[in-house]
């Protein structure tokens, strides 16, 4: 028999694009999707497609996603965002390991392409973005390892294969969104720096920034995905700004106010 996998979603106000995420998920024996009370039909929706569904307050990602994880009832479990879904061709990777048990590994990573602004980016530093999801939670789970609320990652101990097929992934509606979301990291980001006694350096907002946008349109060839790639290469150097921008306004503020 193929050995049995658990889906782990998290979820909130995720009705637009559920549907999608646990339709690639119809291979696992198991859905399990843990909502942050959502407002729309979410929850709803999770339910018709057979998913088990936990209500349960925000914890953070990595803490809410690892809750998930324990709550399956297998221990080979697949961890997908609502924004995200298994190709076919991802779908029919993961059912032939299934067969093999999954040939003494304890986790899989898999390619992630994201879609923007209406394409699918292939280059640049968002392509192939290898994410682990496929693991057996015996030998790992879900962390977050610079302490940040944000950039959670699977980490496992034994031996991690990479699959070919890509995880899709269709994370920002319109630029809005994206510079919106940008807003909203950078801040938590600066934040966790701040805590952890880190500094900005004025070479960090000037230099740091342009290294990082050549390095995604120049080096990791965002140029090839035409105009998607000049903005995104900007959009990333902005990110990398905004982060030490944040970071040094944190600083210089809480020393200003001090008495």
């Amino acid at each position: 028999m193929p050995t049995p996998v658990t889906a782990c979603v998290i979820t909130l106000n995720e009705e637009e694009r559920l549907g999608s995420c646990l339709s690639s998920l119809k291979l696992c024996d198991e859905i399990v999707v843990v909502d942050s009370h959502s407002t729309d039909a979410t929850r709803e929706i999770a339910a018709a497609s057979g998913a088990r569904v936990i209500e349960r307050d925000w914890p953070g990602y990595a803490a809410q996603k690892e809750f998930a994880v324990r709550a399956a009832t297998h221990d080979w479990v697949l961890c997908l965002d609502a924004d995200e879904r298994l190709s076919p061709e991802l779908q029919a990777e993961i059912e032939a390991l299934r067969v093999t048990g999954f040939r003494d590994m304890s986790g899989f990573e898999m390619p992630r392409c994201t879609r923007y602004l209406g394409a699918w980016i292939r280059h640049g530093t968002w392509y192939p973005d290898r994410q682990l999801r496929l693991f057996d939670r015996r030998y790992g789970g879900w962390v977050n390892p610079h302490a940040y609320p944000v950039h959670e990652r699977v980490e496992v101990d034994g031996k991690v294969r990479s699959l070919t097929a890509d995880l899709l992934h269709e994370p920002y509606r319109d630029v809005t969104d994206h510079r919106k979301t940008i807003d909203r990291y950078t801040t938590a980001i600066a934040e966790g720096m701040h805590a952890a006694g880190q500094r900005a350096r004025v070479d960090q907002l000037v230099l740091t920034p342009a290294a990082e946008f050549l390095r995604f349109y120049i080096l990791k060839r965002g140029f090839l995905d035409g105009w998607r790639g000049l903005l995104l290469a900007y959009l990333h150097a902005h990110y990398v700004r905004m982060k030490y921008a944040k970071l040094m306004a944190l600083e210089r503020h809480g020393r200003d106010s001090s008495p």
